[in-house]
């Protein structure tokens, strides 16, 4: 008798792709118009001065300059805020 073993399928064959979150721009590093600094599910980080928020909580440098990470409290409760400070026109 011929053993010929039937084809059998995997049904765990498939996986996401990763998301790449996390800090792109650390504190005192230089920041271009439009540079990401923090990619993030939630606001883990809040916008401060010259950054703006994207619809995915991802915070964006809105001016060219310094990147500013800081620990802000508000009624108790403590949170990281990112500023970006414009560089100087001398």
């Amino acid at each position: 008798m011929a053993h010929k073993k039937g084809q059998g399928s995997s049904r765990n064959g498939r996986d996401s792709n990763a998301q790449r979150r996390g800090v792109k721009l650390f504190g005192g590093q230089l920041a271009r118009p439009g540079a990401i600094i923090v990619r993030q599910v939630g606001s883990r980080f809040h916008a401060g001065d010259n950054v703006g928020q994207g619809n995915d909580y991802t915070l964006y440098s809105l001016v060219e300059g310094k990147v500013k990470f800081e620990t802000r409290s508000k009624r108790g409760k403590s949170f990281k805020r990112v500023s970006v400070e414009p560089l100087s026109s001398n």
